[in-house]
C-alpha cells in the first residue's frame, strides 16, 4: 500500500491510497470467504459451500465490489496511521481506479485532530481577581432581610411609594395582548423596579378599585427583541393596596436570622457567607479568563465537523430550556425576533470558542501527561449512581463505556484546568 498526503486546510486532509496485487489478493479472499456463505449450490447446505466451489457460482461483479469495499474498509484506518494523521470520523472515500486482481486506487477525504501550536500557558499574564465585601454589599442583604420579615396591613387610600400593591394586568401591543404581559393577583412592591420604567410610577396615587392603562414604551434594549423600543398599552386593575412596615435592623432581626444575639454577629456572618460565594464566582471567572488567555496566545484551527457537533448540542440544550417553558425550538426564536439565519451565526461562533478551548486543554493535557487514575474514576461513577438511584434509565447509561471514557475525560479537563490555575500563580 502505498499513501500520497494532500492538506487541504488546517484540518482537513486528503490521502491517495495506491493498493498492489498483494494487497487485493488478502481482500478478495475474505470477500470470497463472505459471499460463499450465502451462494446455495446443490449438494452442499448453505454456509459450507467450499470457496473454490463457490466461486464458480458468485457472479464475477459481485465478487470484484466486494473485495474493493473489503481492500477500502481494511486499509483506509491504516493509511491515515501511516501518515500520522487521526481522523475524527470514518474518511469519505472514493475509488478512481480499479483493475481486480492487479491495482486499485482511491482517494479518502477526512476532517483530522489539527495540529495545535500551544503558547506559554505557564505565564498567561492573567491577574487573579481580589476578593471584596464592602458594607454597601453587607446593607443589601440586611436590607432584604428586613424586607422578610416586613409586616403588611391593607389600607384604603392611594398607593405611595414602598406599597405592595395586588393588581391583574394585561400587556397589548398593536392592540393585541403579547405573550407573558399578563398577570392575575400579582403582589408588585412599587419602587422595585421589577418592571419596565413608567409602570410602577403609573400605579403610583391610584386606589384599590381603579381601573386604568398605562401607555408604556418598552427600553431599546429590552430583551425581547419583538417588544424592544415597542409602543405597549398595559389594562391595570388596582385589586389591594397593602402599607409594607419593613423589620427595624437591629438585635431582634438578629435573633430572627438564626443563632445571632447581636446586629453585629449578623453582619459578622452575612460578610463571612459573601466573601465565600464571591470566591466562587471569581474562581471561575479566573478559570474561564486563562482558557480564554491560552487560545489567544495559542494557534488552534477549529474542524468544521467538531464546531457542527457543539452547535448542535446547543441547539439541544435551548430546545430543552424552550421545551420547560412549554415552546419549541422554533418558538422561541420567534418570541425573541430572531431568525434561523442570525441565531446560527451566533451560535458558530460560540462553538468555535468551545472546540478551541478543547483542544487546547487537550493539548496541555498531553504535554504534562495529567490524567486521572481508574479509582477516581470509579469513585466519581460511584457518586454519580448514588445522585441517579431513582433513574434507571441515568444508571444503566453510567455502564456504557463511552459515557465512563466521556466521564473520564471531563475529569482529565478539570484536572488540566485546576494544573493551569496553580502554574499561573506562580
Amino acid at each position: 500500500m502505498k499513501t500520497k498526503f494532500k492538506k487541504l486546510s488546517d484540518s482537513r486532509v486528503e490521502l491517495t491510497v495506491t493498493l498492489d496485487a498483494d494487497d487485493l489478493k488478502t481482500a478478495a479472499k475474505k470477500a470470497l470467504e463472505k459471499l460463499a456463505k450465502e451462494v446455495k449450490v446443490e449438494g452442499f447446505r448453505k454456509g459450507k459451500v467450499p470457496t473454490e466451489v463457490a466461486k464458480k457460482f458468485i457472479p464475477e461483479n459481485d465478487l470484484n465490489t466486494e473485495t474493493i469495499d473489503i481492500a477500502v474498509r481494511t486499509t483506509v484506518i491504516e493509511a491515515f496511521k501511516k501518515e500520522e494523521k487521526n481522523p475524527l470520523v470514518l474518511p469519505s472515500v472514493n475509488v478512481t481506479k480499479y483493475v481486480p486482481g492487479e491495482m486499485a486506487e482511491y482517494t479518502a477525504t477526512a476532517d483530522i485532530i489539527p495540529e495545535v501550536k500551544l503558547g506559554n500557558y505557564k505565564k498567561l499574564g492573567v491577574k487573579k481577581p481580589e476578593i471584596k465585601v464592602g458594607e454597601k454589599d453587607i446593607e443589601e442583604v440586611l436590607d432584604n432581610l428586613s424586607n422578610s420579615f416586613a409586616e403588611k396591613s391593607v389600607v384604603k387610600r392611594a398607593a405611595k411609594l414602598t406599597d405592595e400593591v395586588i393588581i391583574d394586568f394585561v400587556g397589548k401591543k398593536d392592540g393585541e395582548a403579547f405573550k407573558g404581559g399578563s398577570a392575575k393577583d400579582y403582589k408588585l412592591v412599587l419602587g422595585s423596579k421589577t418592571f419596565i420604567p413608567g409602570f410602577e410610577d403609573g400605579i403610583i396615587g391610584h386606589e384599590s378599585g381603579d381601573k386604568f392603562d398605562l401607555k408604556l414604551t418598552f427600553p431599546k434594549d429590552y430583551g425581547v427583541k419583538d417588544l424592544a423600543g415597542a409602543k405597549t398599552v398595559f389594562e391595570v386593575l388596582v385589586k389591594q393596596v397593602n402599607e409594607v412596615k419593613k423589620a427595624p435592623i437591629d438585635d431582634e432581626l438578629a435573633k430572627k436570622c438564626g443563632p445571632f444575639k447581636t446586629i453585629e454577629e449578623l453582619k459578622k456572618d452575612i460578610k463571612k457567607n459573601l466573601e465565600i460565594q464571591n470566591q466562587h464566582k471569581l474562581e471561575d471567572k479566573y478559570k474561564d479568563d486563562l482558557i480564554n488567555a491560552i487560545v489567544k496566545a495559542s494557534t488552534i484551527p477549529a474542524p468544521e465537523i467538531l464546531i457542527d457537533d457543539q452547535v448542535r448540542a446547543i441547539k439541544d440544550d435551548m430546545s430543552r430550556n424552550a421545551a420547560s417553558q412549554g415552546m419549541t425550538f422554533e418558538d422561541f426564536l420567534k418570541a425573541n425576533n430572531e431568525t434561523l439565519e442570525n441565531w446560527e451565526k451566533e451560535a458558530r461562533k460560540i462553538a468555535e470558542s468551545r472546540v478551541k478551548a478543547s483542544l487546547a486543554l487537550q493539548n496541555i493535557a498531553l504535554a504534562e501527561k495529567i490524567t486521572v487514575s481508574d479509582d477516581l474514576v470509579a469513585a466519581k461513577l460511584a457518586e454519580l449512581r448514588d445522585v441517579y438511584k431513582k433513574s434507571p434509565e441515568a444508571l444503566k447509561s453510567l455502564k456504557d463505556p463511552n459515557v465512563k471514557m466521556d466521564i473520564k475525560n471531563r475529569m482529565i479537563i478539570e484536572a488540566t484546568i485546576d494544573f493551569l490555575v496553580k502554574a499561573n500563580e506562580k
